[in-house]
């Protein structure tokens, strides 16, 4: 076994290599051990140099909208009239705190992706 830091993306690409040939090792084993903290160490420098950022507002409203079959009707339900729900849809416009509190309440959009300025 010989891990060692990834610090660049020479020795990100080169411990991809070494994971996907590790994959299959048995828990507990040595080779299963290596493939545990090649795991963890792969997953930092990902969470340093891909981040990922959070879905734009509208977008989630849709597509949780989406996913549970709502209508235009029934986002305004909750957050009031349907030419609301239509400006929210339509980036027209912002969400106050009370329709954020009600998207996550009734949608379970998280708060932070419904905050965001879009």
């Amino acid at each position: 076994m010989n891990i060692k830091p990834i610090k660049s993306e020479k020795d990100y690409n080169d411990a991809m290599k070494r994971l996907e040939f590790l994959f299959d090792a048995k828990k507990g084993s040595l080779e299963g051990d290596e493939l545990e903290i090649l795991g963890i160490l792969i997953d930092q420098f990902e969470k340093e140099h891909f981040p990922v950022g959070l879905p734009d507002p509208v977008e989630a409203i849709k597509f949780r909208m989406e996913k549970l079959n709502y209508s235009q009707s029934d986002l305004a339900k909750i957050i009031g009239l349907k030419s609301r729900a239509s400006e929210i849809l339509n980036k027209k416009r912002k969400l106050s705190l009370e329709m954020i509190r009600q998207l996550h309440e009734k949608l379970n959009i998280p708060t932070d992706v419904l905050i965001q300025i879009y």
